[in-house]
């Protein structure tokens, strides 16, 4: 790394907040990305970690002087190697933007910097008895990066994903110019929507460094209901007919028993359904165990029809948090035989159209291929062995299921994100002028092409 550029650095951060030894800062340089499609990261790089806007304004305009690529980084929860500095540069550590500015409740607003992690954001909302719907999963994400994102979750089904949520953003622009956009605002019509195109962004148009979420009053009952059918097709036309009701779960998501139960055995848990090959997991919300119950008794009404073999209901708080445990740590206990997990999305009522090819695809290549995901919006999530890779048929098996996917209809990625190892099949179902715009939005936000190189735009 330049000498004069890392004195430089230090003058702008303070010496202490410049990392240079590789030990020190290689938990920076990695991301949850699975092993055999994680990029590998430079070795020829500089740990910052600025303390505010200022601060990131003036490093973004020494790299922009420089031409020094610089890789924003959060709390390293994606799993498309984003924040995986793959050149010699830059990576920028947001952790010192730590703070909860303001909880307003007569707004229903929170207001945080972006290396705020969601935990804490999470703790301030609820102690004001207020609640951020989007829960897209690890904690440890920083508020920065679930909106460069735009993470999901399992709660998108009732509450939508981060987006819905974002109303004010303040942004350090590539060439160092400090933007801020929309604020405590439910309507904004004033010019083009700069604001949205940050959302989603993954980390190239800008560094965000502050945002401004709308908040909901908190629900005040919930339960949770394992609905078991002995087919497949029967569980997912049974997700349409529950939307249909007018019940809008929380959560809808769709699992297989024998997938489940690998996740409750590892931790040593019980799956409550003792009946039944295929599950729906439906949470659902209401302003009054009453609400809740009359709830949850439409849903069962609905699905009877549709052959269901038994309902489980789980009404205490400890069962329903096991339940969601077992669910929500199905990738963490499959991660270790997992070379990739894909997130593409179709259309809710071809979901189980695109299993059945699921199976003919892993028959094909003589592999098991474990999906789940979020029924309700169409959001799958296979996972493809170790083995494939070990056997040199990884890209085959996942173009195939990508090609099922976009032939329903479908696109690539929901909630994960293009990244840096996506980005050859973006072309499969975003065209070439649309990937042409892309390109010309990245050169008028970054001239220099700075800001985190190689990621998200093909």
């Amino acid at each position: 790394m330049n000498a004069a550029l890392l004195e430089d650095l230090r003058r702008i951060v303070g010496p202490d907040w410049v990392v240079t030894d590789w030990q020190a800062m290689e938990s920076y340089m990695l991301d949850v990305t699975a092993l055999p499609i994680r990029p590998v990261p430079s070795h020829d790089v500089v740990l910052v970690k600025p303390a505010n806007p200022e601060e990131i304004s003036r490093i973004l305009k020494l790299a922009n002087e420089r031409r020094v690529p610089v890789v924003a980084r959060g709390g390293g929860t994606g799993v498309v190697g984003a924040a995986i500095p793959t050149l010699g540069g830059i990576v920028m550590a947001l952790e010192r933007l730590d703070r909860i500015i303001e909880v307003d409740t007569e707004n229903l607003m929170v207001v945080a910097e972006a290396g705020a992690t969601l935990e804490k954001l999470l703790k301030a909302v609820e102690a004001a008895n207020l609640l951020f719907p989007p829960h897209p999963g690890d904690e440890g994400a920083q508020v920065g990066g679930i909106v460069a994102c735009n993470a999901g979750g399992t709660r998108a089904v009732k509450y939508g994903v981060v987006r819905q949520y974002v109303k004010g953003l303040e942004v350090v622009l590539p060439t160092g110019e400090i933007v801020t956009w929309g604020g405590k605002l439910l309507k904004n019509n004033t010019g083009l929507d700069l604001l949205q195109l940050m959302i989603d962004s993954e980390g190239v148009l800008g560094v965000i460094t502050k945002v401004t979420f709308r908040l909901y009053p908190r629900f005040a009952g919930t339960a949770t209901l394992i609905v078991s059918f002995d087919d497949r097709h029967a569980a997912i036309r049974a997700v349409p007919v529950i939307l249909q009701t007018g019940v809008i779960p929380l959560a809808l998501e769709y699992v297989d028993r024998d997938v489940i139960q690998i996740s409750a055995d590892h931790l040593g848990m019980k799956w409550p359904a003792k009946k039944g090959t295929a599950h729906l997991l439906v949470i659902i919300t209401g302003s009054n165990d009453e609400d809740v119950y009359e709830q949850a008794g439409i849903v069962v009404k609905a699905c009877e029809k549709l052959g269901v073999v038994d309902t489980v209901v789980a009404e205490t708080k400890e069962e329903q948090a096991d339940i969601l445990k077992m669910r929500s740590e199905l990738y963490s206990v499959l991660k270790p035989q997992v070379a990739d997990v894909l997130d593409m999305a179709i259309p809710p009522a071809r979901i189980a159209d695109f299993l059945d090819a699921v199976d003919e695809i892993g028959k094909k290549f003589g592999t098991r291929i474990i999906t789940y995901g979020h029924a309700g919006d169409g959001n799958l999530h296979p996972h493809l062995l170790l083995e494939l890779h070990k056997r040199g048929l990884l890209k085959a098996v996942k173009d195939e299921l990508y090609h099922e996917a976009t032939k329903m209809g479908g696109v690539i990625t929901a909630e994960h994100g293009v990244g840096k190892v996506r980005l050859k099949e973006v072309s499969m179902c975003v065209d070439e002028k649309q990937i042409e715009l892309m390109r010309g939005l990245k050169k008028l936000f970054d001239p220099n092409g700075i800001l985190n190189p190689g990621t998200a735009i093909p």
